[in-house]
């Protein structure tokens, strides 16, 4: 997958810069023709003769080689590569990059890079948990880098806790991920809804479940990398988006989820309703706080919530494509067939909460989609982020499906 590709490899000075030998190794055996541009700090924990002897390529550290005169161009590096990977990312070097501080070869040619751009960021925890460098982070989302998370364990400082640079199997992971990658949902604009909402009893409590919106969050990153315009609906969760073409729209009530849902489904080619949205509110919200009161026993009279996915299932236009979600502990194929008719959805994901690691505030799925027509496909169980790319896939052949379908009638 990696064979002939160019990779930028950026190392900044950190005691991690040993794991990047590794990396280096790893991306070379995959085919890739790596060029490692590294700081003046990074040269003090690993030297540049063991990177060139790997990549086979010199490595670049100074704007020019003072023994030769020979310039170094950050511009035709830009133009050269198609990937960038920082590994390690230091808080210093992050913060340049979130500031345009090109005061090195490595954040000049960051500045110059036109094609996607990595950071595997790696310092004490600390630093790591400080304001600024989260700041500087989120500065690098929106710019559209794509943060590789550190993990957490012992660190050099002799503390515990994040700040661990991701290993370099996983590095090459994501970049595997990153070139296989299709934009097969380039000029489409996508709906999603996630997480739970919380209907409030009084200012300080609320009704709500225990969806963690990593499903929904899921969606949203894979139809971003697809090339889709994404809209994320959310309830209240604490989770981040990282792909900046995902725009977020932060919601607390069944309400207020079904009001920006509406509103972005108009212009969408495509929504997934992946939220868990709660069925019923009280009917009256307590301006102050309810006390405890004698009596044993309390009753809350409830109200219906809208439906959304029904709402927007019912008023959708032939070139939409709707996508439900059926959590369900029982009968388990007959509510999720029942729900794909009830609410006019070409595609329904079912869950069951008694297949362990499914359902809510886990990071995996097992899931079986009933598509129009009848079809019915089961998958084994998954990381999110893998089932999340089967959704897709699947809803994207149901599109495709359909279309055929219109182009026979129109014949």
């Amino acid at each position: 997958m990696l064979k002939g590709k160019h990779i930028i490899l950026g190392i900044s000075g950190g005691i991690a810069a040993y794991k990047s030998v590794f990396l280096l190794r790893l991306l070379v055996k995959e085919g890739a023709e790596v060029q490692v541009v590294i700081t003046p700090n990074g040269k003090e924990f690993i030297t540049p003769v063991t990177l060139s002897s790997l990549s086979q390529n010199p490595v670049i550290c100074d704007f020019f080689t003072a023994n030769t005169g020979e310039w170094h161009s950050h511009v035709s590096l830009g133009l050269w590569a198609d990937l960038m990977v920082v590994a390690p990312a230091t808080a210093s070097t992050m913060a340049k990059m979130a500031t345009g501080v090109a005061d090195n070869m490595l954040v000049t040619t960051y500045l110059s890079a036109k094609e996607h751009v990595m950071a595997a960021p790696a310092m004490d925890l600390d630093m790591w948990a400080h304001p600024s460098t989260q700041r500087n982070i989120e500065q690098l989302r929106r710019d559209g880098v794509e943060i590789i998370m550190p993990g957490s364990g012992e660190l050099a400082s002799g503390l515990s806790g994040k700040g661990r640079m991701a290993e370099p199997e996983e590095i090459v992971r994501r970049i595997k991920e990153y070139f296989s990658r299709s934009r097969d949902m380039e000029g489409m604009k996508v709906m999603i809804t996630a997480g739970p909402t919380c209907e409030r009893m009084d200012p300080v409590r609320y009704i709500g479940n225990y969806s963690s919106g990593k499903m929904g969050f899921a969606l949203a990153e894979e139809c971003a990398a697809r090339g889709a315009e994404v809209i994320l609906v959310a309830g209240p969760v604490s989770l981040a988006t990282e792909n900046p073409a995902i725009r977020r729209v932060d919601v607390e009530s069944a309400v207020e989820m079904c009001e920006a849902a509406e509103k972005a489904f108009a212009d969408a080619d495509v929504a997934i309703f992946a939220a868990a949205v709660a069925d019923y509110r009280p009917a009256e919200t307590a301006e102050t706080k309810i006390k405890r009161e004698n009596a044993d026993e309390m009753t809350v009279r409830m109200v219906r919530n809208p439906d959304i996915a029904a709402r927007c299932g019912m008023a959708k236009r032939a070139h939409q494509t709707t996508v439900g979600f059926a959590l369900e502990t029982d009968n388990e194929r007959l509510n999720a067939a029942h729900k794909l008719e009830k609410k006019n959805l070409d595609m329904v994901v079912m869950n069951s909460l008694r297949d362990n690691g499914a359902g809510f505030r886990t990071d995996t799925n097992r899931i079986t989609i009933f598509g129009r027509g009848g079809s019915v496909t089961e998958y084994p169980l998954k990381s999110k982020r893998e089932v999340a790319r089967d959704i897709v896939d699947a809803m994207l052949l149901q599109r495709r499906g359909a279309d055929a379908t219109a182009d026979l009638s129109d014949n």
